[in-house]
C-alpha cells in the first residue's frame, strides 16, 4: 500500500484541528502507514512557541531531509513548471519516489508541479 506525504497546507490543517486531517491521519496510523513530512514543509508552518496539535502530528510521522539529489530533483521539477514554490516541488519529488499520495490543501500546485515531470499523482484534499 502506498503512503501518504503531508505538504505545508496539511500541517497548518492539523494545526488548526482539522477533522478531515485528523481523520486522514488516524486512520493511515491504523493502517500501519506513518506519513511523511519532508523537512521544507514543517519549516514551512513551524513558528515555535505552543503549536500543540502540530507537534502531536509531527509526532507520528516520519520526518525526511532534504538531500542533495532531491533538492537537485526539485530544481528540475521547478525549472519544467516554471513555478518557484519549493517546498510544494520538494513535496512532489518526494512523494513521487515512494508513489505516496500527498495530503494537500493545493491540489492544483501539487498536480501541475507533477505533470510537468510526466508523472500523476493520487491527491487526497483536506
Amino acid at each position: 500500500m502506498a503512503g501518504l506525504t503531508y505538504d505545508s497546507g496539511a500541517l497548518i490543517a492539523a494545526g488548526r484541528n482539522d477533522r478531515r486531517l485528523w481523520d486522514i491521519h488516524y486512520r493511515a496510523l491504523e493502517r500501519g502507514v506513518l506519513p511523511t513530512v519532508p523537512t521544507v514543509a514543517l519549516t514551512q508552518v513551524w513558528r515555535g512557541g505552543p503549536q500543540p496539535l502540530l507537534a502531536r502530528l509531527m509526532g507520528r510521522c516520519q520526518i525526511e531531509p532534504l538531500g542533495a539529489v532531491a533538492a537537485r530533483q526539485a530544481g528540475v521539477a521547478l525549472a519544467r513548471s516554471g513555478t518557484q514554490d519549493v517546498p510544494d516541488a520538494v513535496v512532489v519529488v518526494s512523494a513521487l519516489e515512494r508513489q505516496d499520495a500527498v495530503v494537500t490543501t493545493d491540489r492544483t500546485d501539487i498536480e501541475h508541479i507533477a505533470r510537468s515531470l510526466g508523472s500523476r499523482l493520487n491527491i487526497i484534499d483536506v
